[in-house]
């Protein structure tokens, strides 16, 4: 009799581990983010809707530059930049001796920015044609980083966040601004953002609800661990 239950119970071992692999130990004790999570599609339409009159007001966009310390001088990441509508801010803001690299997936929006800064007469913005889990910023170069709303289209969000530790100078401030959702619906959970960020080696300084003030949209600001 004891030998049947012995038995039994190893084949409903191995059942479980089997067709249950994703309720392991491992990921069940550190609480870890699945892989692969669902996105939302990139955006690839009519750039010009991200110009919409009062954006900035409805973002608060001012305060949210303050808050991610851009000043004159620094060096700025706007990545998924798309119509530059950002970029052309934060460059104005930092000025001359400042720059911003516009970084975006679409070699479209990257066009479309470079041509943008060029009317503006913007010399101190730089596109960079980035990859789906790496901004390819230069090393040690960048103060401070935005992603306005594109957190949820990121395929590889961990790998992209680790990679952008490598160009960020000490005490560099990392935003995301994005609403609830659930990652294919053009918007992520802002606990899913934290965990996340959390296994690409980033502590959460400071979380906001300012932005829109629908209680939809969050502002979440990240520093690179020691």
């Amino acid at each position: 009799m004891i030998r049947k239950r012995c038995a039994f119970t190893f084949v409903v071992f191995i059942f479980c581990h089997a067709f249950f692999p994703a309720t392991s130990q491992g990921q069940a004790q550190t609480g870890s983010a699945p892989e692969h999570r669902k996105t939302s599609e990139p955006y690839t339409g009519d750039l010009t809707i991200f110009d919409s009159p009062g954006r900035a007001e409805r973002l608060q966009i001012n305060r949210v530059m303050d808050i991610l310390s851009i000043t004159p001088g620094k060096a700025v990441a706007d990545i998924g930049a798309g119509s530059g509508w950002f970029t052309v801010i934060a460059a104005r803001r930092v000025g001359q001796a400042g720059i911003v690299y516009a970084v975006d997936i679409n070699p479209e929006s990257i066009r479309y920015v470079s041509e943008r800064a060029k009317k503006e007469q913007l010399q101190n913005v730089k596109t960079i044609l980035g990859k789906g889990d790496n901004p390819v910023l230069p090393a040690g170069a960048v103060d401070s980083v935005l992603l306005l709303k594109t957190y949820h289209e990121v395929a590889k969000p961990v790998a992209l966040l680790r990679n952008l530790r490598a160009s960020l100078r000490p005490g560099a401030k990392v935003g995301i601004i994005d609403r609830n959702g659930n990652g294919e619906n053009h918007g992520v959970g802002r606990d899913v953002v934290i965990q996340e960020a959390r296994q690409a080696g980033y502590r959460l300084q400071e979380q906001y609800d300012f932005v829109k003030g629908d209680k939809m949209d969050y502002f979440l600001v990240f520093t690179p661990e020691p």
